[in-house]
C-alpha cells in the first residue's frame, strides 16, 4: 500500500529544462508543481470529504442527544439500525477515508515534492558556470539546496493538509448552523470577519520576516561553512576569535531576524485567544438564548456548543498553518535567489559534438576583462599547429590563467574567439570540448570520495589494470597502498577528505596527475602541474609528463622554468597581451623578459616582479 501512494509521482521525470527558470513566486511554484496536478485534484476532494465528515458527526452528536430526550425504552427501538450503521462508519469508513487523505499527504506529496525540487535545483545549479559559482558561497549555495525543496512541499502540504480542510469546514459549519437556525450564522460570519483581518495582518507580516530570517540563516551556513573550508588558514594565522566574531556577527543578526519573526507569532496567539472567546460567547449565548425562547431544541444547542469549541481548538491550528505556509514560500523566495537564477553560460540552440581531428588551436582577436577596463587579457591572436607544445609565463595577473580558463569555456570571450580544428567552441557542447581536454591544476582539489572515486573521474570506463597503471606513471602507487582512513578503508578504498585534505600537496598533485593520464586527452593544459613535489619525485614525474605530451597540442603554465624550457615554443606574457615568444634558447639570445627571468630565478622558480624591475 505504501509503496502504491510513494510511486504514484515519479520525482526524476523527464521534464522540459530550461536555462531561465520562473523568476517569481507562483510560476515557479507551478513548473515544479506540473507532475502532481491529479495529486493536488485528489487531495482537495479528500480535503473537502474529511472536513465534510467532522461536520457531519458534530451534527449527528446534536441529533443524539434530541434522541436521548425521548422515552429511552423505544430509543434503541426505533434507531437502533441507524445507530449501528453510524457505528460502522466510524469504525471503518471514516478511518478508510482519513487513510487515503494522509496517505496522499504524507507519502505522495511530502517525500515527492521536495525531491523533485532539490534534483532539478541541483541538477539546474550544476549547469552554471564556473564564474557564478566564484561569485557565491558554496556553503550558501548548498543551505538553499537544501532548504527551499522541504519548504515547498511543507507549504504545499499545508494548502491540503490545513487550508483546504479549514475552508470546507467553516462552509460546512455555517451549513450545519443554519439549518438549525439561520440566526446563528450571524455571530459566526462576524467572528469570521475579525479571525480574516487577523489572518490578513499576520501574513502581511509573517512573509517578509520569515524571508529575512531565512536569509539570515543563510548568511550563517556561509560563514560558517567558508571557516570551516579554510580552517588550515585559521589555525595557521591563529584566528579562532576573528572567526568566532564574523560567525557571531551573522548569528546575532539571524537572532533578531528570528525575534522579530516571533514577535509577530507572539501578537497572533494573544489576539487569538481573545477572538475565540468572542466566538464561543456569541454562538453559544444565541443558541441558549434560542433554546429560552423555544425557537431551537437542546441537540441545536450542543451541537453549536461542540462546533464552537472545535473551531477554538482549530483557529490556532489553522492560523498557524496558515503562518507557515507564508514563512515556508518565504524561505522558497529567498531561495529562488540561487535556484531561479538564469544560466550565464549556455550551448548555443544547434550546438554540436566537436569534431576534433587535429588539435589545431586558434586564438583570434582574443580580448577578456572579466567586465573591467583591466585585468585579463588584451587583443591576443595565437595559433598552436596540432602537437605543438607551448610554454606560457609571465608575472601574476598577466592572463595565463585567464587564457585557460577560455579555451576551456569556464567563461565566454568579451571579444575574439577559439577555434579548434577550425570550429569556434562558443558553437560546440560545453562538455565535448572539456572531454577532449585534460587539465592538472596547481590546485589540486580531490572530491571527498574514495581514491579510486578520484581516479576514475578521468574516465569511468577504465579498468582495475588501467587505473593502477596511471598510478605508477604519477608516482603515486606506492604512497596509495599505505593510506587507511579513520574508518578502516586502505589503498585505493580510502577516502582522502574535504577537497582532499587528508593529503600532502604533492600527494593530491601526484593523484590530479593519473587522473589526467587515465582520461588521456588530446589537448592538454598544465597550469604549474609539478609545483607541490619535491625535486625528486618531480625529475620523475618530468619523464611522464613528457611522455605525455607526445601527439597532443600542450599548453602549459609554469613559474619554474626548468619545466618548459624544452617547449616547442614559450609565450612570455604581460599585461594580457604576448610581449615575447620563441624557444629557450631564441628568447635567452633575445635578451628580454624571459631572459631576466630566467637570471633571476632561485631554485628554478620564477620570481617574475623582481626580474621585470
Amino acid at each position: 500500500m505504501f509503496k502504491f501512494f510513494e510511486t504514484l509521482v515519479d520525482p526524476y521525470c523527464d521534464y522540459n529544462e530550461v536555462d531561465a527558470p520562473p523568476t517569481q513566486l507562483w510560476p515557479f511554484m507551478r513548473d515544479y508543481a506540473q507532475p502532481f496536478r491529479k495529486v493536488f485534484v485528489f487531495a482537495t476532494i479528500m480535503s473537502v470529504i474529511v472536513a465534510a465528515v467532522e461536520i457531519g458527526l458534530i451534527a449527528y452528536m446534536g441529533r443524539i442527544v434530541d434522541l436521548l430526550s425521548g422515552d429511552p425504552s423505544q430509543v434503541w427501538a426505533d434507531h437502533g439500525t441507524e445507530f449501528i450503521l453510524v457505528i460502522l462508519f466510524v469504525l471503518f469508513l471514516r478511518p478508510a477515508l482519513q487513510a487515503f487523505d494522509v496517505l496522499l499527504l504524507n507519502n505522495t506529496l511530502l517525500p515527492n515534492f521536495g525531491t523533485l525540487i532539490r534534483w532539478r535545483a541541483h541538477k539546474h545549479v550544476l549547469r552554471q558556470s564556473v564564474g557564478w559559482f566564484e561569485n557565491d558561497f558554496a556553503g550558501r549555495i548548498a543551505n538553499r539546496i537544501m532548504q527551499t525543496p522541504p519548504a515547498a512541499g511543507e507549504a504545499v502540504f499545508q494548502v491540503f493538509d490545513a487550508i483546504t480542510f479549514s475552508i470546507a469546514y467553516v462552509v460546512g459549519a455555517a451549513i450545519l448552523l443554519a439549518d438549525a437556525d439561520p440566526r446563528l450564522v450571524l455571530p459566526m460570519l462576524g467572528w469570521l470577519v475579525l479571525y480574516g483581518f487577523l489572518v490578513k495582518w499576520t501574513v502581511k507580516r509573517v512573509g517578509p520576516a520569515s524571508q529575512k530570517a531565512s536569509d539570515a540563516r543563510s548568511q550563517v551556513t556561509g560563514r560558517v561553512v567558508d571557516a570551516y573550508t579554510n580552517i588550515h588558514s585559521v589555525k595557521l594565522f591563529a584566528h579562532n576569535r576573528r572567526e568566532l566574531d564574523y560567525a557571531k556577527e551573522a548569528i546575532e543578526y539571524s537572532r533578531e531576524t528570528f525575534q522579530a519573526e516571533m514577535r509577530i507569532f507572539t501578537l497572533m496567539d494573544v489576539m487569538l485567544v481573545m477572538l475565540n472567546g468572542v466566538l464561543i460567547v456569541s454562538v453559544v449565548g444565541w443558541a441558549i438564548w434560542l433554546w429560552m425562547q423555544g425557537l431551537a431544541s437542546v441537540g441545536v444547542v450542543a451541537a453549536a456548543t461542540a462546533l464552537s469549541l472545535r473551531l477554538n481548538a482549530m483557529t490556532g491550528w489553522i492560523m498557524w498553518a496558515l503562518t507557515s505556509f507564508f514563512r515556508q514560500l518565504g524561505v522558497v523566495a529567498e531561495g529562488m535567489e540561487t535556484i531561479a537564477q538564469p544560466i550565464d553560460l549556455v550551448d548555443s540552440k544547434d550546438a554540436k559534438p566537436l569534431d576534433f581531428t587535429k588539435g589545431k588551436i586558434e586564438l583570434e582577436g582574443l580580448s577578456h576583462h572579466y567586465g573591467r577596463d583591466s585585468g585579463g587579457l588584451d587583443n591576443i591572436s595565437l595559433t598552436i599547429a596540432p602537437g605543438e607544445k607551448v610554454g606560457l609565463i609571465g608575472r601574476s595577473g598577466a592572463g595565463k590563467s585567464t587564457l585557460v580558463k577560455l579555451l576551456l569555456r569556464f567563461y565566454d570571450t568579451e571579444q575574439g574567439r577559439i577555434l579548434i580544428d577550425g570550429q569556434d567552441i562558443s558553437t560546440v557542447t560545453q562538455d565535448s570540448l572539456r572531454d577532449l581536454i585534460g587539465m592538472v591544476q596547481q590546485d589540486s582539489s580531490l572530491l571527498h570520495r574514495s581514491v579510486r572515486d578520484n581516479l576514475l573521474y578521468g574516465y569511468p570506463e577504465a579498468s582495475e589494470a588501467e587505473m593502477i597503471a596511471a598510478a605508477k606513471k604519477a608516482e603515486a602507487h606506492e604512497f596509495i597502498l599505505d593510506l587507511e582512513d579513520p574508518q578502516g578503508r586502505k589503498g585505493y578504498d580510502a577516502h582522502v577528505g574535504e577537497r582532499g585534505v587528508k593529503l600532502s600537496g604533492g600527494q593530491r598533485q601526484r593523484i590530479t596527475l593519473a587522473r589526467v593520464i587515465l582520461k588521456d586527452a588530446p589537448i592538454l593544459l598544465l597550469d604549474e602541474a609539478t609545483s607541490a613535489l619535491d625535486s625528486e619525485v618531480e625529475a620523475a614525474i618530468q619523464r611522464t609528463l613528457y611522455g605525455m605530451m607526445a601527439g597532443k597540442s600542450v599548453i602549459a603554465i609554469a613559474h619554474r622554468l626548468s619545466t618548459i624550457a624544452e617547449m616547442d615554443r614559450i609565450l612570455v606574457l604581460d599585461q594580457g597581451r604576448i610581449v615575447e615568444q620563441g624557444s629557450h634558447k631564441e628568447l635567452l639570445a633575445h635578451n628580454g623578459l624571459y631572459a631576466g627571468f630566467w637570471a633571476r630565478q632561485s631554485g628554478g622558480f620564477l620570481n617574475a616582479d623582481e626580474a621585470a624591475e
